[in-house]
């Protein structure tokens, strides 16, 4: 069906043309009911018209700082490698733009934290790329918690990738395709296994953690590698307190493998959550003690991606309250990653509050 659009849409402006713009990005400007893909932007030219005008791009680009000069650009989408995210919302925001930005929203506290002062300078809105906020499941087990479950006692979350991933997802997905000219940072991003695996991968539990239980407190955390896997539990302390209990194992030998378990005063919720990329929307049973019953949400628009797009464009056009995680989910999530390292280092707890330097 024909997609319909608003009367008011966002402008927005797709920096990076990679895989993760090609599998998500691009494809939620063109369905979203509120945006308007205005430019794409890449260093590999090829690549911006290739995609630019099989997306409908107004315009395309192969330098960043020309696009942020287009007038008629009021938001950018960042969709390029992690080392190079502060840079490039810092120069938008500089430039008068929006920023939905993908995570993590940075390599260290220290840089969240300079994010952070250049968006409450400019006033501006920046949201971060944690797409499970908008996974109608999810969503549901959120409400329950805000408004029914009354004191949580606990949470158990867990995300585990799994060998078999990519035979998966190579069913779903087209073929990316890649650039010649392709902008890349200094070394092999993915060389410390541990630091790549807790960017890419913890950052999504931390924030759904965050996000269901509330502000983290407090990490101890243990690490164990064996047969090139990796296996970090985290006990975790609420600032509410609530106790937790944190799993990023990866690469597991069977089925991807992530969700939740929440305990209240009230009531429970169980959520299992697939591979994001059959954008199908968690399984998530929320049981009522007062009725002695469950139910659950079917989710059936589960493109979470274009959810969220439309979310960040309700936020800056009509000044809704943001659903998607700002700039300071993004400063507790870096700290909640660099705690777990200190603590995975020291064999003690560490307070949040006294997290700093790089994941």
């Amino acid at each position: 069906m024909p997609v319909k659009k608003d009367a008011r849409c966002l402008r927005i402006g797709i920096l990076g043309c990679g895989p993760i713009s090609q599998f998500a990005h691009l494809e939620s400007a063109q369905k979203g009911r509120n945006v308007v893909l205005q430019a794409v932007c890449d260093a590999d030219v090829d690549l911006a018209r290739r995609f630019g005008s099989f997306y409908d791009a107004i315009s395309i680009y192969d330098d960043y700082d020309r696009m942020l000069a287009d007038p008629e650009i009021e938001a950018v989408v960042i969709g390029i490698s992690d080392a190079f995210h502060v840079p490039a919302a810092i120069k938008a925001l500089s430039a008068g733009k929006h920023v939905l930005c993908e995570k993590p929203i940075a390599m260290s506290v220290e840089e969240a934290e300079d994010l952070k002062a250049h968006v409450e300078r400019t006033g501006l809105v920046l949201q971060i790329g944690h797409m499970l906020r908008f996974d109608p499941g999810i969503q549901a087990a959120h409400e329950f918690v805000t408004k029914e479950m009354g004191s949580l006692l606990a949470l158990k979350a867990w995300y585990c990738d799994s060998t078999h991933r990519y035979t998966m997802t190579d069913a779903v997905q087209p073929v990316p395709r890649h650039g010649a000219k392709a902008l890349k940072p200094a070394g092999d991003q993915k060389a410390d296994r541990q630091r790549y695996f807790m960017l890419a991968h913890g950052s999504h539990l931390v924030d759904l953690a965050r996000y269901l239980a509330g502000p983290i407190k407090s990490v101890q955390a243990r690490l164990l590698e064996r047969f090139g896997a990796h296996c970090w539990f985290v006990d975790t302390e609420f600032e509410n307190g609530a106790l937790g209990h944190l799993d990023l194992t990866l690469p597991i030998r069977m089925d991807w493998h992530e969700g939740f378990q929440l305990y209240g005063e009230n009531g429970s919720a169980v959520g299992k959550i697939f591979n994001p990329w059959y954008y199908k929307s968690s399984e998530v049973d929320i049981f009522r003690e007062s009725s002695a019953s469950s139910e659950r949400v079917l989710g059936a628009d589960g493109h979470f991606y274009r959810r969220q797009l439309e979310g960040f464009a309700d936020v800056v056009l009509t000044g809704l309250p943001m659903n998607g995680a700002s700039i300071e989910d993004g400063v507790a999530s870096v700290r909640a990653m660099v705690a777990i390292g200190q603590s995975v280092r020291s064999g003690k707890p560490v307070d949040l509050a006294d997290a700093s330097g790089p994941v």
